[in-house]
């Protein structure tokens, strides 16, 4: 499980973020990251059960707490979470694991909770061109995942960035219009605090990660054929 005092350590960072507060209590920032990557290596213990991971230690999964603040108006120079994620291994597995540990109601954080969940954040160029093709000629596979119960169940809906009109090359009527405005494709499970405390908070994030794998399985079989269902990898 998470510790109380990581979560608590967190919320008083984000009101104290500056770097005099920071090194002053460095020693609770260093004993919240241990916790997180016990969390984190629990994780990928169990998800390496059930797909080829490449990412292979709890405390290289996280990212570091310190902010690129060089092009920022933001100076505040620490994230107030805990974050990181798990590389899928080989070429034929697309799409990445995600965890964001943080505070209920925290404030400087994209999430004003932790969340687990994963998928293609920016793909490149070719590949989100791919993806609308393959939209654009069929979408009833993506739909029917996305629709099912238990996916519903642990993520509520599709997420990702979308343009305001359709895509260059696609007409605005298209009946997949909805989905090829998709500029990045993801999903995450929200958790309360009181549920990352818990003792079944592991089970949990390996369940939601196992729930988004028709979800990689569908992108990694598109991303990896071309429009007559060739491989091209």
């Amino acid at each position: 499980m998470i510790k109380k005092s990581t979560l608590t350590f967190l919320k008083q960072l984000a009101k104290n973020n500056d770097r005099d507060w920071f090194q002053d209590n460095k020693a609770r920032y260093e004993a919240a990251r241990e916790d997180v990557a016990e969390y984190a290596q629990d994780v990928l213990d169990g998800l390496a059960q059930s797909d080829v991971i490449a990412t292979q230690n709890g405390k290289k999964s996280m990212m570091r707490i310190y902010r690129d603040v060089r092009f920022s108006k933001d100076k505040r120079p620490y994230k107030v979470n805990f974050a990181g994620g798990f590389k899928r291994d080989g070429k034929l597995r697309r799409g990445g694991y995600h965890y964001h540990i943080v505070p209920e109601g925290a404030v400087g954080s994209w999430s004003s909770r932790t969340v687990v969940g994963g998928g293609f954040y920016s793909p490149e160029r070719d590949d989100l061109k791919r993806i609308r093709e393959e939209l654009a000629a069929d979408a009833s596979e993506l739909r029917q995942i996305i629709a099912d119960d238990e996916f519903t169940r642990l993520f509520g809906e599709l997420r990702g960035d979308q343009l305001k009109t359709a895509p260059k090359g696609f007409v605005r009527d298209h009946e997949n219009i909805d989905l090829l405005r998709y500029k990045n494709f993801y999903v995450f499970r929200p958790f309360t605090d009181a549920q990352v405390l818990s003792d079944d908070f592991v089970d949990m994030s390996v369940e939601a990660y196992l729930g988004i794998r028709p979800f990689f399985d569908y992108f990694s079989e598109v991303l990896t054929t071309d429009g007559n269902g060739e491989v091209v990898v």
